[in-house]
């Protein structure tokens, strides 16, 4: 099976090598997915850019494809879901939900000079961190790319309920299954709430398990 990996806010597609290379002799064609204004050199890339790169890929594709998207780009994982729901195998949401209708993309840090720059480790302190030693740090925010205001303050429009039928699998690595049901049982994912058939996953991780845990991620993926 084809599976698009998408990575979340300043990620390109190279953030995505060492769980491709593992994915391949498992049996599945790794899809890494750089997209507009996160690695193509565009400051001025907008969120239906990058729902357009990742249509493009998953239309390129034979069969349906597993479409992953990871952080903030659960909701472009989402946003593929709701544009090809028939050509959409499964979504996996790793360390990350989608955002509802009608909301914002990714809002959370201030914009300088048309782009959100990574705002350094301090807000992701904790358990999202905690497998991270100071040389991967290092090497990671060297690797970054700002993401472009027109991505980060885009309006999220979900428009096809069949979205709904796609079967999906929440990987956990921050946080627990059973917290993120909880969640999602709370109401404060209302888009998880209406769909049909979820499983959780869990992986014992921070927030970037394609950097730390990279073989045992493809692995899940591959299981998915």
């Amino acid at each position: 099976m084809d599976i698009l990996l998408i990575g979340g806010l300043w990620l390109d597609g190279s953030a995505w090598d060492e769980v491709a290379a593992a994915l391949g002799p498992l049996g599945h064609r790794p899809v890494p997915i750089t997209l507009p204004g996160q690695g193509d050199g565009s400051t001025s890339a907008t969120l239906d850019d990058q729902v357009a790169a990742v249509l493009a890929a998953l239309d390129a594709a034979q069969d349906k494809v597993m479409v992953v998207g990871h952080s903030a780009a659960c909701t472009l994982a989402w946003l593929a879901a709701d544009a090809r729901p028939e050509r959409v195998a499964k979504v996996v949401f790793v360390g990350g939900f989608p955002a509802t209708d009608g909301g914002t993309y990714a809002d959370f840090f201030p914009i300088d000079e048309g782009v959100m720059p990574f705002p350094g480790w301090g807000p992701f302190e904790g358990p999202d961190t905690a497998d991270l030693d100071e040389e991967t740090r290092r090497r990671m925010a060297a690797a970054w790319v700002p993401v472009p205001e027109g991505v980060a303050k885009a309006v999220v429009s979900l428009t096809d309920e069949r979205r709904f039928d796609v079967p999906v699998v929440i990987v956990c690595p921050e946080f627990t299954p059973a917290q993120a049901q909880e969640w999602i049982d709370a109401g404060d994912v209302p888009e998880l709430a209406r769909v049909k058939h979820i499983d959780f996953v869990d992986i014992d991780s921070g927030h970037w398990p394609m950097v730390t845990r990279p073989t045992d991620l493809a692995r899940l993926l591959a299981e998915a």
